[in-house]
C-alpha cells in the first residue's frame, strides 16, 4: 500500500510502497480516506530533538484521519465492514492506574499512532477497536479527519466554565483558533486570541467570533480597556508554546484566574513565578483529549452548530503532500486535508 513514512534519520517525509498491515484479534483495518497534517507531523517532518528521540525509523506516520473499516478482527463485535469512523490517536495500557480509575488520557505507558507504531499516513490502518470512533452522516470525512486536533480545542475550552467569562488565548494556530469557536460557541463573553503571523489573524477572525491582536503592533491593554476587561481575563488558554506568549498571558490574567496550558515549547521556559503565585493562578495542562468524554461533547458540539470547517484552507491530494507541508511550515495554512486513493 501507498504511505508516507519516516525512512531516513534527517528532515522530511517519503511516500512509499509498504506492506499492507493485518489487523490483530481486537482490531479493525480501516481504508484511510482524508488525513489531516498536524503540528506533530512537522516537528517529524523536521526531525527536532523531539522526534529523534521519540520516532522509531523507519515509520508510517499520522494520527488525523477518516475512513471506513473493510476488516474487523474475530474478538470484535461492536464494530462491522462499511461503517464510516474516525479514531482516537492514543493506544493506552488498560492495566494502568490512571486506565483502571477511567482516566485513560492519563495513562502513563500511551502510545501514539503515526508517532511510536505505524500511523494513518496510508492507505490502511490496523487500530485497537477500543479506539474507533463511528461518525454519524452529518460529518463528512473532511470534518472527520481533523476531529482529533477539533478534540484537543475542545477539551481545552471545556475545561473551565466559560458562560459570561473573558477569554485570552494565546496563538493563532488551528487548535488556538478552533478553541476560540469553541469558547463563544458555549457563552464566553469576550474571546480574545493573540498571535504576531497577520496570515492566521486573519483566519481566525473568518473562523470564530472573536477580538485578534498583535501585540508587537497594540498593546494588549488597549484592547482590554476597549472590552471593559477591568480585572484581568478570567480564563487563559496558552497555545502557542512560546515563553514570550505565556508570560503574557499570565501578566493578563486577573487574580484566582485559570489558565489550560496546550502549547509544547521547543525547549525550557523562564518564568516570574511569583507572579502566578501571588495572583493564585490555577494552571493546567493538557494533553490530548479526555476519553472518550471530549468526543462525546465534540459530536454534540458540532450537531448544536459548531462550525469549524473554515480552518480547513488546503485540500491536496497524497502525491502533493510536500506542498501542504510546506505551506504549514512557513505559517501560510490553517489545515492541510490530504485525500488517499479510493
Amino acid at each position: 500500500m501507498l504511505a508516507l513514512v519516516k525512512a531516513e534519520n534527517s528532515a522530511g517525509l517519503w511516500l512509499q510502497q509498504v506492506a499492507r498491515p493485518i489487523p490483530a484479534a481486537d482490531e479493525v483495518l480501516i481504508q484511510i480516506r482524508k488525513t489531516g497534517i498536524c503540528g506533530t507531523d512537522l516537528h517529524i517532518w523536521n526531525w527536532d530533538d523531539w522526534a529523534r528521540k521519540t520516532v522509531p525509523v523507519p515509520l508510517v506516520t499520522g494520527h488525523e484521519y477518516a475512513g471506513e473499516i473493510v476488516e474487523v478482527g474475530k474478538l470484535v463485535s461492536h464494530l462491522r465492514p462499511g461503517m464510516r469512523v474516525s479514531g482516537e490517536g492514543h493506544i493506552i495500557d488498560i492495566n494502568s492506574a490512571a486506565a483502571r480509575a477511567g482516566r485513560f488520557h492519563l495513562d502513563p505507558n500511551t502510545r501514539g499512532i503515526g508517532v511510536n507504531r505505524p500511523g494513518a499516513f496510508a492507505e490502511y490502518l490496523a487500530l485497537p477497536a477500543f479506539n474507533v470512533i463511528p461518525l454519524p452522516d452529518e460529518i463528512d470525512d473532511e470534518l472527520g479527519a481533523i476531529l482529533d486536533p477539533l478534540g484537543n480545542a475542545v477539551h481545552v475550552a471545556l475545561s473551565f466554565d466559560l458562560v459570561g467569562e473573558d477569554v485570552l488565548i494565546t496563538g493563532a494556530g488551528p487548535i488556538g483558533i478552533m478553541a476560540a469557536a469553541v469558547a463563544r460557541h458555549v457563552g464566553a463573553r469576550n474571546v480574545v486570541l493573540t498571535d504576531v503571523n497577520p496570515v492566521r489573524l486573519a483566519l481566525a477572525s473568518r473562523v470564530a467570533d472573536v477580538v485578534t491582536v498583535n501585540p508587537r503592533e497594540m498593546p494588549l491593554a488597549d484592547v482590554m480597556s476597549r472590552l471593559h476587561i477591568v480585572n484581568g481575563f478570567s480564563v487563559g488558554f496558552e497555545m502557542s508554546g512560546y515563553n514570550e506568549a505565556l508570560e503574557q498571558l499570565i501578566g493578563a490574567m486577573e487574580p484566582g484566574g485559570r489558565v489550560a496550558c496546550l502549547g509544547l515549547p521547543s525547549g525550557r521556559i523562564s518564568l516570574d513565578w511569583s507572579r502566578i503565585v501571588c495572583k493564585g493562578l490555577f494552571l493546567k495542562g493538557i494533553y490530548g483529549r479526555e476519553m472518550f468524554e471530549t468526543w462525546r461533547k465534540m459530536l454534540n458540539l458540532i450537531a448544536t452548530g459548531l462550525d469549524v470547517r473554515g480552518i480547513i484552507t488546503h485540500r491536496l491530494p497524497v502525491d502533493r503532500y510536500k506542498e501542504g507541508f510546506q505551506a504549514m511550515l512557513a505559517g501560510d495554512a490553517g489545515k492541510v486535508v490530504l485525500s488517499w486513493p479510493a
